[in-house]
């Protein structure tokens, strides 16, 4: 969780999460559809570049991965933790 995706989930009902490189659309909505047993309205896929670092005075690179920002219908909510609320 950042700050970012705090700010999305609270404004307008959306989601992210780390997927596989070769993850699509589809795949991810039937995913967090049966995971969490809600309806999904859209599904945006980013490609993140990895970051030039440097370990250890070496000039190197962090792995490439995929995000997906998944918006639910109104009134849904996705359970994280799998209990129950209070």
């Amino acid at each position: 969780m950042t700050e970012k995706t705090a700010y999305v989930g609270e404004q307008s009902n959306q989601y992210v999460f780390k997927v596989t490189p070769d993850a699509s659309k589809a795949e991810v909505r039937a995913a967090v559809e049966q995971l969490f047993e809600v309806n999904v309205e859209a599904v945006r896929i980013v490609n993140v570049k990895g970051k030039r670092k440097t370990f250890k005075l070496r000039p190197g690179r962090r792995s490439d991965w995929k995000k997906a920002y998944v918006r639910v219908r109104e009134g849904q909510t996705l359970d994280f933790l799998g209990g129950e609320t209070f």
